[in-house]
């Protein structure tokens, strides 16, 4: 099955939503081959100490709609890992539905650059980020699996 599949049937329900997904309570509602939407219900419980949205749970929903999106690009023996990833923070989030879209935006034979815009539940721009993913495929993609790691 191919991973535009899997990130199809994470939608419906078929298959289970990774584990970073359940920890911060993200979902993803919309994908295509090279585009995904991630929605957030942002509230309390992923505040920081100066009572708003921690802004690693922004870049931890960017950074899935953007490797979701590049994973849906891929083909079936091939996976990805990000390599580099920035975001700007435009204004505090306190509580609010967040929808991250993430778009491929060039892909290469190594390596793919994307970005993402993540809005509030009135549309505002709340953060944009852009990353670098890379490709790993036969010999590097099977030793990642290996290991289990990057070590």
């Amino acid at each position: 099955m191919n991973h535009l599949e899997n990130v199809k049937k994470m939608m419906t329900g078929e298959i289970a939503d990774p584990p970073v997904a359940q920890v911060l309570g993200f979902k993803v509602v919309g994908a295509e081959e090279g585009r995904v939407v991630v929605e957030l219900e942002a509230s309390e419980r992923l505040h920081n100490p100066m009572g708003t949205l921690h802004g690693g749970v922004l870049c931890d929903i960017a950074d899935a709609a953007m490797g979701l999106a590049f994973a849906s690009t891929l083909a079936e023996d091939e996976i990805f890992t990000t390599i580099e990833i920035k975001l700007n923070f435009l204004k505090p989030v306190f509580k609010s539905k967040l929808r991250a879209e993430g778009k491929l935006i060039k892909k290469g034979a190594t390596v793919g650059l994307l970005e993402c815009h993540v809005y509030d539940e009135k549309d505002s721009l709340v953060a944009h980020s852009t990353s670098t993913c890379m490709i790993l495929k036969g010999n590097s993609q099977q030793n990642r699996v290996e290991r289990g790691n990057d070590k």
